[in-house]
């Protein structure tokens, strides 16, 4: 059946071509490499060339890191990545760092989302995602807890620029100025003042009463 049909082909090519198979094989495979060179002359160049990353758009470049100085802890949650404008700022051991070349980490929707905006120390020591750890006081941990967040500490120290520090409360200036004050110790004083007091006025009655004695033994003595 194949040899058949082959025969059949071989005989239309010679009689419709004046050609042998071989040779309209052979002119048929010289007219495709040609249309494939022609072609070629009339098609940009730029179909061609393999898509560089400059032809994938780029994000913007962030801004340099502003230095906020000493801010407080109100004012730091203004740079929790949710306005776009600000940029995203966190802190450990109350050193503010800017994280804002990590926003997939520490932006809105983020895995650390939850520590931007905040002094997080507590909640990376103890890798806890708790409202009530998400605070820069780290009394009462663990030493493998310091280790971890001295850790987080050299690691955003490496990589972030630091750009302020979180303002002590004033609270702590309050409690030195009111250990301060029993120094003067007025309520303790005025007892031993009037103590004082007393004493020599008990002395002073004592002596006139002696003398008064004397006197009236002298007078004893004289009637005698």
């Amino acid at each position: 059946m194949v040899v058949e049909l082959w025969e059949t082909v071989k005989e239309t090519i010679t009689a419709y071509t004046g050609l042998s198979p071989a040779a309209f094989f052979t002119v048929l495979a010289l007219a495709f490499a040609v249309y494939q060179v022609v072609s070629g002359f009339f098609v940009s160049p730029e179909e061609h060339r393999p898509r560089s990353t400059e032809d994938y758009p780029q994000p913007e470049p962030l801004p340099p890191p502003v230095q906020l100085g000493e801010i407080t802890e109100e004012e730091l949650k203004q740079y929790d990545g949710s306005d776009p404008k600000n940029p995203l700022l966190m802190a450990i051991k109350g050193q503010i760092y800017d994280v804002s070349q990590s926003r997939m980490f520490y932006g809105p929707g983020g895995p650390y989302a939850l520590f931007a905006g905040k002094d997080a120390s507590r909640a990376l020591a103890k890798m806890s995602f708790e409202e009530s750890d998400l605070t820069g006081d780290i009394s009462g941990l663990g030493p493998f807890e310091l280790d971890a967040l001295q850790d987080w500490e050299y690691k955003f120290m490496s990589k972030y620029v630091k750009v302020g520090t979180i303002q002590k409360s004033d609270g702590e200036g309050k409690e030195s100025t009111t250990d301060s004050e029993p120094a003067t110790n007025t309520g303790e004083e005025a007892p031993a003042v009037t103590h004082g007091e007393t004493s020599a006025s008990i002395e002073e009655k004592t002596e006139e009463t002696t003398e008064k004695k004397d006197v009236a033994n002298g007078d004893a003595a004289k009637e005698d």
